[in-house]
């Protein structure tokens, strides 16, 4: 067993060097490290694990606790108080809660849902278009990549267009909380607001209900009965955050790539029904989500020879074990006709119990995208190809995505 590795510091992994390139340490992580300890500025032991076997157990592991309820002092450490009442959600709990709360939110979240929004998304997604400038630089994320998973998602849920934009600019402040003492005021102040807007909301569905997830949710039951208050609150938020800024980096990072790596795009376009693995291969090679969000030892566990003690939270690198040469072949470059690549085989989603319940919407929204996108303008090019992406700086390097994309659109 391993008693002794290299630690590497939560800053370090926040770095603009880092963040340019993560892949380099993630594989240097796997070889020397693979569960490496971690020195976070909230003071919790911490470790991360890297290697892809190592993480799709660790992800699977009911010794591994979701419930962060359960390591309550951590958490409010990390997170601060005002964001327990936003996570009694069945992203933030164990079974059998967890498996109550899933069951009650896929019932109103079904694949048929999801399926009929298809000619609605591919709307959306023209019209975005329509607006974007064609034959000069602009940013494409906050033209096209962030307002259409926000406005599917809004629509689903049945939130007011005229509210969207609030709704974004609050879960941007959650998302980019950080330790200092203004960031922290700023997302309580936040999160409080996105508490009240959703409860408010809700309260207007039980009255009023209309065909939108939100008024399915308050009517669901099952043996168990049906979503506390408090619960729905949570899911609510959950279902925005997770709806939209993942698929919104991912849809960036799959722009960035596909542009910078011509021959594979030539390959997409010459033939329209690869882009459903292409979309698979572009969350393997560089997924918006780089570490699944926190668990906690309930007991000691050990992963690949290193002890984990008891209380210890564990992080589990997504993009570490989706580029690991034990389980990919040249895992460090994109191949859009990658062989054997299942949509089961990266864990982009993550796995298990937890696996992403908003997957197949996320899926969706990501190949209309971008086959629209390069239909329409297929000469489409970086602004600057010799520039070195900006990546997004964040406190927890939880999401992977873009700061800006800069592209020109080249109609046909």
């Amino acid at each position: 067993m391993t008693t002794t590795q290299e630690a590497v510091t939560a800053a370090e992994r926040c770095t603009p060097e880092f963040r340019r390139d993560p892949h380099g340490v993630y594989a240097h992580l796997r070889d020397a490290a693979p569960v490496c300890p971690m020195r976070p500025p909230h003071g919790n032991e911490t470790y991360l694990i890297t290697r892809y076997e190592d993480a799709r157990a660790a992800l699977a592991d009911p010794r591994l606790s979701k419930d962060m309820y359960g390591a309550m002092d951590a958490y409010r450490r990390i997170f601060g108080e005002s964001s327990v009442a936003l996570d009694d959600n069945m992203l933030n709990s164990d079974a059998p809660k967890h498996t109550r709360l899933r069951r009650l939110v896929s019932s109103a979240f079904t694949a048929r849902r999801v399926a009929a929004l298809r000619p609605k998304i591919q709307d959306i997604v023209s019209g975005l278009l329509d607006a974007c400038p064609a034959g000069e630089p602009f940013d494409l994320l906050p033209a096209f990549a962030f307002p259409l998973p926000i406005i599917v998602i809004c629509d689903l849920l049945g939130v007011p267009p005229e509210e969207r934009s609030r709704l974004q600019n609050l879960s941007s402040t959650v998302a980019q909380s950080g330790f200092n003492e203004e960031a922290k005021r700023a997302q309580q102040k936040a999160e409080e607001d996105l508490h009240a807007y959703f409860s408010d909301l809700i309260a207007a569905k039980r009255r009023d209900p209309g065909d939108d997830l939100l008024s399915a949710l308050t009517s669901v039951r099952d043996e168990d009965g049906g979503l506390t208050g408090n619960e729905l609150v949570s899911t609510a938020f959950l279902l925005m955050f997770a709806g939209h800024k993942t698929t919104a980096y991912l849809i960036g990072n799959a722009v960035h790539h596909l542009l910078s790596h011509p021959e594979q795009l030539r390959a997409v376009r010459e033939d329209p029904e690869l882009m459903r693995a292409a979309v698979e291969e572009l969350v393997r090679y560089d997924g918006s989500v780089e570490t699944a969000t926190f668990r906690y030892a309930t007991e000691d566990v050990e992963y690949g020879g290193t002890r984990i003690p008891k209380g210890a939270l564990v992080q589990i690198a997504l993009s570490a074990a989706n580029r690991d040469p034990l389980k990919f072949d040249a895992p460090d470059e994109l191949n859009v006709t990658r062989p054997g690549n299942a949509q089961d085989a990266h864990l982009g989603f993550g796995h298990g119990s937890h696996y992403c319940l908003g997957a197949p919407l996320a899926r969706l929204e990501t190949q209309l995208a971008l086959t629209a996108l390069f239909d329409r303008f297929p000469g489409t090019t970086l602004a600057d190809p010799t520039a070195a992406p900006r990546w997004l700086e964040v406190p927890f390097p939880a999401f992977r995505g873009l700061a800006e994309l800069r592209v020109v659109l080249v109609p046909a």
